[in-house]
């Protein structure tokens, strides 16, 4: 298991795997489009709740994301898709850090009563940089899906992205994106299905 905060931000441009224990940090639920309204407001209120901890580095935006809809994500209209906005906090951070610094930022006058403290596990994942515009993120994830079968995995959990360079980032060049997707051996989730 890799515990490694340097490895959480990074992955090879090609995929792989690689394991990861719980991570801790602020986080925001919403729907919708990316960029969209909500999300706009939901990333400001984030943001100026991080913006209130003393003494904590810049950390990339993460965001996780599910569709509650029997198409592929891909094919479900963006409007619909759903999502965890994350930051993560320094390992050992108090607990009660988030509640403080909640009530410090709400004098910003943003949704900050939306943002709460979220530890999650990934476990194994497979994962790689996508190095382009998000709307080119699918070529990115049939090379990880093509990756999972052919190493017997399966999805496990909800599609991870975390945004390396700065999201109002325009020119192609400059964007890259960690694309990361929690598996587990396809066997195994099939042994754990009953028949109806």
């Amino acid at each position: 298991m890799n515990d490694d905060r340097t490895a959480w931000y990074d992955a090879p441009d090609e995929p792989g795997l690689a394991t990861f224990g719980s991570v801790h940090g602020l986080g925001v639920t919403g729907r919708g489009e990316p960029g969209g309204a909500e999300y706009a407001v939901c990333a400001r209120a984030l943001y100026a709740v991080a913006g209130t901890l003393p003494g904590i580095p810049a950390v990339p935006l993460e965001g996780r994301w599910w569709v509650e809809d029997p198409r592929p994500p891909l094919e479900v209209p963006r409007t619909e898709w759903r999502w965890h906005l994350f930051l993560r906090l320094p390992d050992g951070l108090d607990p009660g850090a988030a509640d403080t610094a909640r009530e410090d930022a709400r004098p910003s006058g943003h949704a900050v009563d939306r943002v709460q403290s979220v530890t999650f596990t990934e476990g194994l994942c497979v994962q790689m940089t996508h190095h382009g515009h998000y709307a080119e993120e699918a070529r990115s994830l049939a090379l990880m899906d093509a990756y999972a079968a052919r190493h017997g995995l399966r999805t496990a959990g909800l599609h991870h992205e975390i945004y390396l360079s700065d999201v109002r980032e325009t020119d192609p060049a400059g964007m890259r994106t960690v694309l990361r997707q929690p598996v587990r051996p396809a066997a195994a989730s099939q042994a754990g299905r009953t028949a109806p």
